[in-house]
């Protein structure tokens, strides 16, 4: 071989080399598996974030709840939507989810980008953070009416209890726009399309629910499984302090971080919220097709199984099935439906933590038969014939002189809801070894 052609093949050599390794930084897989990361859009630095792997988990979640009222003619149409997240776990990587279930014609996403934001209570972003999104490798989607969108992974460093925006445009209205209505979060809206103005001067309405935006997961390190709150209301935490992120699966999130900070043997999980106010097991609550407030039996699959890693499902209904009854509840119906969930969740391998229904002795809708109803429900849960584990959250906030009423310090004001204190409790209430374990007993 001439000197010539030997540095000919070693140059060769070098640049397959070269290629290889940028085609590793780069690549990532969409799945729940161990991953690397992929080089999304940006308009920060291309290597703002280095490759690293990790496993696929969700940070936040909000279920849509319905179409958004007054929305049936433009939609969000020539708006800018900067939706603001609060992620329970780091990553070093992001992806979302888009939603239009709600809409009634396609709805085209022109641009979207993600960003940490620069603090609490504000739709500016933190510097060097803004990230153009894309899906499919485009930077536009369709998402037709009924159906939903996941976005391509894009490398940003994602920090544990940290306030992430998420911005959208549309340029045509899709029909009514798909929201989760209690967000107890302040969101933002501009009029044009300012998807990737930092600032968030353009930004000056300010809204109170989630629009189109679903899940937000990250490739993460610090976390091997997701945990799902699955709820309505006392899940969805309606009554909890707006913009400070006090519902029960904040707190349960925030236990599991100090347990693991210290030193504790605890499962290293995300935490998701999957509440829905005014959400039943067994029936939906609104009109519409499909139906608004889709009821706990047929959004599990959407809700829960779909999520990334889904390790445990911590499952909080039943009391609107009998708030809302206008005969008396059925508890063994509402505890085969309960059962019914758990069935599903074992088809996957996933653990179901399930809780006991708190007093509501008060409250405009209570009544002595609907109490009766609750106690029989409780009896069921408690009996260990539906759930793998059991949080009593009856026995934790309840008036220990009056257990048909909420302790006055856990209580909100409307003897239905608790107050952030009430929140914390129950939070405090589930054992955290109750989390461990991937192999449910057959039941």
């Amino acid at each position: 071989m001439t000197r010539r052609h030997g540095c000919a093949l070693l140059s060769a050599i070098i640049a397959l080399v070269v290629a290889l390794s940028a085609a590793i930084y780069v690549s990532v897989a969409v799945g729940d598996g161990h991953t690397g990361a992929k080089n999304g859009g940006s308009s920060g630095r291309a290597d703002a974030v280095p490759a690293s792997t990790g496993v696929w988990v969700g940070a936040w979640s909000a279920s849509p709840s319905g179409a958004e009222p007054d929305t049936g003619t433009d939609g969000t149409a020539g708006r800018s939507i900067r939706n603001v997240v609060h992620a329970s776990v780091s990553g070093t990587s992001a992806r979302i989810t888009l939603s239009n279930l709600y809409g009634t014609r396609a709805l085209t996403v022109a641009h979207a980008s993600i960003a940490v934001a620069a603090g609490p209570d504000t739709a500016a972003a933190a510097t060097g953070t803004m990230r153009r999104l894309t899906f499919g490798g485009a930077g536009s989607v369709v998402v037709p009416a009924g159906g939903q969108t996941v976005s391509d992974a894009v490398p940003l460093l994602v920090p544990r209890g940290g306030d992430l925006l998420v911005s959208t445009y549309s340029p045509a209205s899709s029909g009514p726009v798909t929201f989760h209505e209690e967000a107890r979060q302040i969101s933002y809206a501009a009029d044009g399309d300012h998807i990737q103005d930092a600032t968030g001067t353009p930004y000056a309405e300010h809204d109170d629910h989630w629009r189109y935006l679903t899940a937000l997961d990250v490739l993460s390190n610090e976390a091997d499984g997701t945990v799902v709150a699955l709820g309505d209301s006392l899940t969805d935490g309606v009554t909890s302090t707006e913009n400070a992120n006090r519902r029960w699966p904040d707190a349960l999130s925030d236990r599991l971080r100090t347990a693991l900070g210290s030193g504790e043997d605890v499962p290293r999980y995300s935490v998701v919220n999957a509440g829905i106010s005014g959400n039943r097991v067994l029936a939906d609550g609104g009109p519409g097709h499909p139906a608004g407030n889709t009821s706990g039996l047929k959004r599990f699959a959407r809700d829960v199984l779909a999520r990334p890693n889904v390790k445990v499902v911590v499952i909080d209904l039943g009391v609107n099935d009998i708030l809302r009854s206008e005969r008396r509840a059925d508890p063994e119906a509402i505890l085969d439906g309960l059962r019914e969930l758990v069935r599903q969740a074992h088809a996957r391998g996933i653990r179901v933590v399930g809780a006991t229904l708190m007093p509501f002795q008060g409250h405009p809708r209570y009544t002595d038969v609907r109490e009766e109803v609750r106690q029989e429900v409780n009896a069921g849960i408690r009996a260990g014939k539906v759930y793998d584990a059991v949080v009593d959250f009856d026995e934790a906030l309840r008036d220990p002189y009056n257990p048909r009423a909420f302790r006055s310090d856990y209580d909100s004001g409307d003897h239905l809801h608790p107050s952030d204190k009430g929140y914390r409790a129950m939070a405090r209430a589930l054992d955290l070894e109750d989390l461990k374990g991937s192999a449910p007993a057959r039941l």
